[in-house]
């Protein structure tokens, strides 16, 4: 008992059908299984297309020699058209649910409309009984696929375009030429009305150069329906051969012949390799999107930038917070000094005139009242200062908002009192009567003694009433100046005790300042070290599992690309094959 061999074609269609279903297309492997039966089936299946008016019905009944396609103004092919061999002539319009028997003459206004999925024709014609099966098709529309009108997978083995000869092809009989060379082995363009142009043979010429610049392998054939069919009539052998058709009868005999090995094999090496493309096409786009940063891998190098910038950011927050404390010190320092030295300079102004003696303690309260003063608003200043500091180093934590902020508010201390003591009125020399009687009786002696010599000499005696009058001149003159002395002297007093006094506050309120100033240094800096920590522990832990679940993914990125490299080399392998059997 012996088998018969399967053609390696059929092999190669059916690894390229397994194919599309393990990687998900049903779709194509639909069409390859499609594709693999209707190339087992001997019938040579031609598909004619065609613009309205470019004579793609004539040409199928110029073929036959006879009218079984409608043609004319009363309206092109509206359903496809199957036109096979039969003994007796006859058309079935298939429906979705029955099947309707006309005459041929009675099919016509049928096949002009789309009340029917299809309309069968059969007629005995010798041309027909080799196997060969025509198929007129509705006008094509530009940007449709050439088989929109016939079904997602058409049996269809050449296609036949018909193209009139009173022009080039336009733009979308080319891409429709274009769209049936990629599925369709064979592909001919039957050049119409070449009866109505003159110059045919140029129009050809110009249009085999066209396909040839579009890489669109096809065939053009001129030929004249009208001629044909006056032959037939007329039995003119010589017109016959004039209409072209002869050629284009010799070359559908040529793929009916050949359709089991030339045709079916380069058929089914296009389809698969066609097939194979489109499932290698996301894979390829897999494989690179693959290579590509995954969003785990980029979340990771995200945590670590963050991680980077926290660490950065802590430098830069500490040395806001040292700079600027530094500049307190020194500003607090300077604005206290500021406000003493007006102090002393006021009281300067004011023992220019005053006497210590009786003026003393309006002063002290004055002065008081004046240290209170510049301690408070040196106070205030400074706890402005540590606010507007906070604010500084806050806006280094602008993820946190105002909740970077410490929770306590500094306020200017209720004692400050303490740091203002009372001053002590400085030994207050008095000028009493008798040091008045005293520095009087020194003055006056001397006066009195002068003036009485210079008298003797005009023999007056040495005390007279001129050497008293200037005794007592020169008595009240000392007692005056010295009261003047003492006055100084209480005043120079007073201004030294004054710069002692003033000199003690500064130290102590300067001092006062500055612990302030260095509690608050110490908790900024402790409030923002924890913020920084806890930033810090958040970010590490994101980083950490940031890194697991990037592990993760480039393990899976990696199998994925194993399995999409595996998958790439088997298609390329069956792509190869196919190569090889349309080589062949």
């Amino acid at each position: 008992m012996s088998t018969v061999a399967t053609p390696m074609w059929v092999d190669i269609l059916d690894s390229a059908a397994q194919a599309c279903l393990v990687h998900g297309r049903t779709d194509l492997a639909t069409g390859l299984r499609a594709r693999r039966k209707q190339l087992l089936d001997p019938a040579l299946w031609v598909i004619v297309l065609g613009e309205p008016g470019q004579g793609k019905s004539q040409l199928i009944n110029a073929l036959i020699n006879a009218p079984v396609c409608p043609v004319g103004d009363a309206g092109t092919t509206g359903t496809p058209t199957v036109v096979r061999h039969a003994e007796q002539p006859g058309v079935t319009l298939v429906h979705r649910t029955a099947r309707t028997t006309l005459t041929v003459a009675e099919a016509a206004p049928h096949i002009r409309g789309r009340e029917a999925i299809r309309a069968e024709i059969g007629v005995p014609r010798a041309l027909l009984a080799g196997g060969l099966t025509l198929v007129d098709t509705p006008a094509a529309v530009p940007g449709e696929p050439w088989h929109a009108r016939l079904g997602a997978h058409p049996p269809a083995d050449t296609v036949v375009l018909a193209s009139a000869a009173t022009a080039e092809l336009t733009v979308a009989e080319l891409d429709l030429l274009r769209d049936a060379a990629a599925t369709v082995p064979n592909v001919v363009v039957a050049l119409t009305k070449t009866d109505l142009a003159t110059d045919w043979r140029a129009v050809a010429d110009r249009n085999r150069q066209r396909l040839a610049s579009a890489g669109i392998a096809a065939v053009v054939i001129p030929v004249s329906a009208v001629l044909r069919l006056h032959a037939a009539r007329t039995g003119d052998a010589v017109l016959n051969a004039e209409s072209g058709f002869p050629e284009l009868i010799v070359r559908l005999n040529r793929d009916v012949a050949g359709k089991p090995r030339e045709l079916a094999r380069s058929a089914a090496a296009q389809a698969s390799r066609a097939a194979l493309e489109q499932v290698a096409a996301p894979l390829r786009a897999r494989l690179t999107s693959a290579s590509a940063p995954s969003q785990a891998m980029a979340r990771l190098t995200e945590a670590q930038r963050a991680l980077d910038d926290v660490r950065r950011r802590h430098v830069r927050w500490q040395n806001t917070l040292n700079d600027d404390i530094s500049d307190l010190v020194s500003n607090i320092e300077y604005d206290l000094r500021d406000r003493t030295r007006q102090i002393l300079r006021r009281v300067d102004e004011t023992f220019e005139s005053a006497d210590p003696m009786t003026a003393w303690d309006e002063f002290a309260g004055w002065l008081d009242a004046e240290l209170k003063d510049a301690a408070e608003a040196n106070f205030g200043w400074l706890i402005a200062q540590c606010e507007w500091i906070s604010h500084r180093v806050a806006a280094h934590f602008g993820e946190y908002g105002p909740d970077a902020l410490p929770t306590w508010r500094m306020h200017v201390p209720d004692d400050l009192d303490r740091l203002v003591p009372a001053i002590e009125q400085p030994g207050v020399e008095k000028f009493t009567i008798t040091q008045k009687a005293l520095t009087g009786l020194r003055g006056s002696y001397g006066g009195i003694l002068m003036v009485g010599l210079a008298t003797s000499l005009a023999g007056m005696p040495l005390i007279n009433p001129v050497s008293v009058g200037a005794g007592a001149i020169l008595g009240g003159k000392t007692v005056h100046d010295e009261s003047k002395t003492l006055l100084k002297r209480r005043q120079s007093a007073a201004r030294t005790r004054t710069q002692r006094h003033v000199d003690d506050f500064f130290l102590l309120v300067s001092k006062e300042a500055k612990d302030t100033v260095r509690q608050a240094h110490r908790l900024l800096r402790d409030h923002f070290i924890d913020l920084t920590d806890r930033l810090q522990d958040a970010i590490v832990h994101s980083v950490r599992t940031a890194k697991l679940a990037a592990d993760a993914d480039v393990a899976e990125t990696e199998r994925r690309q194993r399995e999409i490299e595996i998958s790439l080399r088997e298609l390329a392998g069956l792509y190869r094959q196919a190569q090889q059997l349309q080589a062949a």
